[in-house]
């Protein structure tokens, strides 16, 4: 059994997407975020940088439980566990973790940031909000030339670079995107979209938020935008 400890952010549904194409018995147990939930003792047992996801697999290696967390790794541990959607061929195989690498390190920083400035900084900083707009743009661009030279991110497989790109960038119709003028984004979107798997964990993104929601009625929230507050919780929570 896998728990999934996580929010259905672009990093929650990554390992979401994972979890329903290997098959793999698996769980999700909520974490708000926006309630703290990050900062509770025994979540930081599992993610010490406090961040989601992470996973509890209860038939670890060698048996028994083991944690992991960083999004990137866990896909790399469920492929390998799994046997699948990691090509064994050397070639195959780095193309495919040089663009999950990608992804973790200029899609996902870049677009938060964007998503960040647009909509949610108090502070309408034109400088910051044209800089990573600029460089969200100049990401679909870097994803529209490679797809004009491969069938799917990673390689000619479909692979964990592909779920691990999926969730930050569906959102392009909200990001202005020309869709004329990135007919292999567009094409790739559509092959992704048309898997079961994807279609599930966008449903099920949508319920979790929901119940998640629900479940904060009444309750205090936290800025978890303020990296102070952030890095005082932390301290409180590991008695630092």
């Amino acid at each position: 059994m896998i728990e999934l400890h996580s929010t259905p952010t672009p990093n929650g549904q990554k390992v979401m997407i994972m979890l329903e194409e290997c098959g793999l018995e698996w769980t999700h147990v909520d974490v708000s975020i926006r309630l703290g939930d990050q900062f509770a003792p025994e979540y930081l047992k599992l993610s010490p940088n406090n961040k989601i996801p992470a996973i509890v697999d209860t038939d670890g290696p060698g048996g028994g439980r083991y944690t992991m967390m960083e999004s990137g790794a866990i896909l790399i541990y469920l492929a390998e566990k799994a046997g699948k959607f990691l090509p064994a061929g050397e070639r195959d195989r780095f193309d495919t973790l040089q663009w999950l690498i990608f992804q973790m390190a200029h899609i996902g920083p870049m677009f938060g940031q964007a998503h960040h400035f647009n909509n949610y900084a108090k502070d309408k900083i034109q400088y910051a909000i044209d800089r990573y707009n600029n460089e969200q743009a100049r990401l679909y661009q870097v994803l529209e030339n490679r797809l004009g030279e491969s069938e799917w991110i990673g390689c000619a497989e479909y692979s964990i670079a592909d779920m691990a790109n999926y969730p930050w960038v569906k959102g392009w119709e909200n990001y202005g995107l020309d869709d004329a003028a990135h007919p292999n984004f567009m094409r790739w979107m559509a092959a992704m979209e048309a898997r079961p798997a994807v279609r599930r964990n966008n449903e099920m993104a949508a319920e979790i938020r929901e119940r998640m929601k629900k479940d904060a009625e009444g309750r205090q929230e936290i800025n978890i935008f303020d990296t102070k507050e952030n890095k005082d919780m932390l301290a409180k929570a590991t008695g630092s």
